[in-house]
C-alpha cells in the first residue's frame, strides 16, 4: 500500500470517528506509522488531506450504495434498505460530509466544493432511479429523496435508532406513488407541451 493510502486510511478513521478539528496532523502521522515529513510530502496541508479524505469517502460510500441498489433491481426502496444497514454499523457517526461541512464549510472553499460534489453526485443518481421508476419530474423527486436521506441520517445519528431509515422509506414510497400517478394521470386542465403545440397548430 502506498503512503497516501496509509495516510488516508488513518485520517479517514480518525476524522469520521472524532471530527476533523479534533484530530491533529501528528496524531494522523502516528496512526499511519509514517513520518511527519512524509505526511506533508503527500499532503502539504490539513485542508488538502481533508479534501482527499472526502473525495475517497464519496467514491467508497457511493460505490457501496449503488452496488446494493443495482443488485436489488435499481429500486428506490433499496436505497433506504441500504441506509438502515449503514445506520446499524458499529462505527456509524452520521454523514461524514455534513459533519465536515459543519466544522469547516464556512472557512474552506475546497471543503465546501468537495461536500457539494458528493451531494450533487447523489442527487444525480437518485434522479436516474426516479426516471426508471416512471416519475414525471425525476429531478424534483430526487431532491425530495435527498432531503429524506439527509434527514434520516441526522435522526439516526442523534437518536441512535436505525428505524429512521424505515420512516424515511415510508415517506419515499408516498412520494414515488404521487410522482408516478401524476405522470400517468395529469390533473385536469394540464396538458403536456406536445399537446399544447398540437392545439396551437390545429388552431
Amino acid at each position: 500500500m502506498d503512503h497516501e493510502q496509509l495516510l488516508l486510511d488513518a485520517a479517514g478513521d480518525l476524522f469520521y470517528r472524532r471530527g476533523v478539528q479534533a484530530v491533529g496532523m501528528d496524531e494522523i502521522r502516528a496512526a499511519s506509522g509514517l513520518s511527519l515529513k512524509r505526511l506533508y510530502q503527500c499532503f502539504p496541508s490539513k485542508e488538502a488531506l481533508v479534501v482527499a479524505y472526502l473525495r475517497r469517502r464519496d467514491e467508497r460510500w457511493t460505490a457501496s450504495l449503488t452496488a446494493y441498489v443495482t443488485d436489488a433491481g435499481d429500486r428506490i426502496p433499496a436505497v433506504f434498505e441500504w441506509l438502515e444497514r449503514w445506520f446499524t454499523e458499529d462505527d456509524f457517526r452520521g454523514c461524514g460530509f455534513v459533519n465536515a461541512f459543519a466544522e469547516l464549510g464556512a472557512g474552506s472553499a475546497a471543503v465546501r466544493t468537495a461536500v457539494r460534489a458528493h451531494k450533487e453526485r447523489l442527487r444525480a443518481y437518485l434522479s436516474s432511479l426516479a426516471e426508471k421508476a416512471g416519475a414525471g419530474d425525476p429531478g424534483l423527486l430526487a431532491e425530495q429523496l435527498l432531503t429524506l436521506i439527509d434527514g434520516a441520517t441526522v435522526t439516526a445519528m442523534i437518536s441512535e435508532d436505525p428505524g429512521a431509515a424505515r420512516s424515511a422509506a415510508q415517506a419515499a414510497a408516498t412520494l414515488v406513488d404521487q410522482h408516478t400517478r401524476e405522470r400517468a394521470h395529469p390533473p385536469q386542465g394540464v396538458r403536456s407541451s406536445q399537446e399544447g403545440d398540437q392545439a396551437a397548430y390545429d388552431g
